[in-house]
C-alpha cells in the first residue's frame, strides 16, 4: 500500500517529480465546459443558475436566496450537542483571529509632512460552501470568522440545495454563528459566476474565497482578475515528521486521516528511524480495515503515499522544507526545537498529542492552507486575506520645495517629462 523508500539522492528525487504532475496537470475538458458556464451565467444571470442547479443538483429552490428567519430556523433542526461544538469552536477560530488584525496608522515629520496608512475590510466577500455529502460546517467557520474580524461589509455565501432543494442544516447553523449575511442555494462554477459577475438575485462580490471541486477551483482560476480570490488549492496532504520516540500507531492514523479526503492526496512520513517506519506500515494495514473510506485510502497511500527514511534529521529537515507541505505533523522528543527551522509549511503541529484534525475542526488556526509546495510563498487564509490597504501622503509647500530637484532628476532620469513638469509648475 504505501511504499519505503531510502534518502539516496535518488530514489525521494523521483517521489517529489512525481508529486508535482498532480498540480500541473489541467484537464482541458473541464476547462472548456466551465468556461461554457461562466459566459452563460454573465449572459443570462439567473436563469442559467437556475438550469445548471436543476441539471447538477436535481431541483433548485422556490428562491437562491434563504431568508434570515429561516437560515435561525434550520438551527433547530441540527444535534444541540454539535450545535454546542460549533459554537466552542468558532470562540477558538475567534479568539486566534482577533489578534491578527492590525490598525491604520499615521506617522508625521517635523517638517510638516503627514503619511500613512489606510487598513479596512472589503465591502463584500463571497464564500464558497461544498454541499451533498461533502458538506463542511467547519469551512464555513474558518472562512466567514476572518471576513468578519476583518470589517467584511457583507459576507455572501453560496452552496448548493440538496436533492429535495432545501439546505443543509449544520451549515446554515455554521453560517449563523459566524455571522454571515446572505446565503444563497446555488453551487458548482455556476455559483461561482454568478458571485463574480452578479445576477438578478446575487450581489456582485470584490473576492470568492472557500473550497469546492475541480470544477468550482477552475472557475475561480478563470475568474481570477474580475475578482480576487483567496488561492487555488490543490489536493491535501500532510507530512509527518518522525524521530524514534514516535508512537506508529498515531503516525498511521494521522497519515489515513489525509489520504481519506482523495484520491489524489498525499500522505508522507519523514523519519530517521528504520523501525519506526515497518511498525507505522504494520499499522497502516491493521487501521484502514476500519475505515469507511478506505478504498480513498488505499488509492492515495499506493500512488502519492511513501515513507521516506532519512539518515539524520537535518536531512529530513530539508526535505520537509523541499515538500512545503500543507500540514506538518512533528512528532518527535523535543518538537520545539524544530519550529525555528520549518520554514515551508501551511501549518505545523507540534508534538505527539497535536494531531491535524484538531487544527481542521477546533484549535484555531486556519485550515485553509496552502497546497502544492506554494507553502514557500503563501501563507494560510487569515484576517489580511479580507483587508485592503491604501497609503496616503501630505506634502507641506515648503517640505516640496525642498525634495523638489531631487523628484524632477528622477523623472528626467526616466524619460518621464510631464512627471518633472507636474513638480516644476510648483518651484518657487
Amino acid at each position: 500500500m504505501i511504499r519505503k523508500i531510502k534518502a539516496d539522492g535518488v530514489q525521494e528525487v523521483e517521489f517529489l517529480a512525481k508529486l508535482g504532475e498532480r498540480s500541473r496537470n489541467t484537464n482541458k475538458d473541464v476547462t472548456e465546459t466551465v468556461s461554457e458556464i461562466i459566459n452563460n451565467v454573465m449572459m443570462n444571470g439567473d436563469k442559467a443558475v437556475r438550469e445548471y442547479t436543476i441539471k447538477f443538483d436535481g431541483k433548485a429552490p422556490d428562491t437562491f436566496e434563504v431568508p434570515k428567519e429561516e437560515l435561525t430556523a434550520l438551527t433547530a433542526n441540527c444535534d444541540p450537542e454539535f450545535i454546542a461544538t460549533l459554537k466552542k469552536a468558532a470562540d477558538n477560530i475567534r479568539n486566534f483571529h482577533e489578534r491578527q488584525k492590525q490598525q491604520s496608522w499615521l506617522t508625521t515629520k517635523d517638517n510638516g509632512v503627514i503619511m500613512g496608512q489606510r487598513i479596512r475590510g472589503l465591502k463584500r466577500v463571497g464564500l464558497y460552501v461544498p454541499g451533498g455529502t461533502a458538506a463542511y460546517p467547519s469551512s464555513v467557520l474558518m472562512n466567514a470568522i476572518p471576513a468578519k474580524i476583518a470589517g467584511v461589509s457583507e459576507l455572501i455565501m453560496v452552496t448548493p440545495p440538496g436533492k429535495d432543494g432545501k439546505p443543509n442544516p449544520d451549515i446554515m447553523a455554521a453560517a449563523a454563528i459566524a455571522g454571515v449575511d446572505r446565503v444563497f442555494l446555488m453551487g458548482g462554477a455556476q455559483a461561482v459566476a454568478a458571485l463574480a459577475y452578479g445576477t438578478e438575485s446575487v450581489p456582485k462580490v470584490d473576492k470568492i474565497v472557500g473550497p469546492g471541486n475541480i470544477f468550482v477551483a477552475t472557475a475561480k482560476k478563470l475568474l481570477y482578475g474580475t475578482v480576487d480570490i483567496d488561492m487555488i488549492a490543490g489536493p491535501s496532504e500532510i507530512l509527518v515528521l518522525a524521530d524514534e520516540s514516535a508512537n506508529p500507531k498515531f503516525l498511521a492514523a494521522d497519515l489515513m486521516s489525509q489520504a481519506e479526503h482523495d484520491k489524489l492526496a498525499s500522505a508522507i512520513l519523514i523519519t530517521t528511524s528504520d523501525k519506526l517506519a515497518e511498525d507505522t506500515t504494520k499499522e497502516i494495514y491493521r487501521q484502514v480495515e476500519e475505515l469507511s473510506r478506505k478504498d480513498i485510502i488505499e488509492y492515495s497511500l499506493d500512488n502519492y503515499g511513501v515513507i521516506i527514511v532519512c539518515d539524520t534529521m537535518e536531512r529530513a529537515i530539508e526535505l520537509a522544507n523541499e515538500l512545503a507541505p500543507e500540514h506538518l505533523e512533528v512528532c518527535c522528543e523535543n518538537p520545539m526545537e524544530y519550529v525555528g527551522k520549518l520554514d515551508n509549511a501551511g501549518s505545523v503541529f507540534l508534538g505527539n498529542y497535536s494531531p491535524e484534525p484538531l487544527g481542521d475542526y477546533f484549535a484555531g488556526p486556519n485550515h485553509v492552507l496552502p497546497t502544492s509546495g506554494t507553502a514557500r510563498f503563501f501563507s494560510p487564509l487569515s484576517v489580511d486575506t479580507f483587508v485592503k490597504k491604501s497609503s496616503f501622503i501630505y506634502y507641506t509647500d515648503d517640505a516640496l520645495q525642498n525634495d523638489s530637484d531631487d523628484i524632477i532628476r528622477f523623472a528626467n532620469t526616466e524619460g518621464l517629462t510631464a512627471h518633472a513638469n507636474s513638480i516644476i509648475v510648483r518651484k518657487k
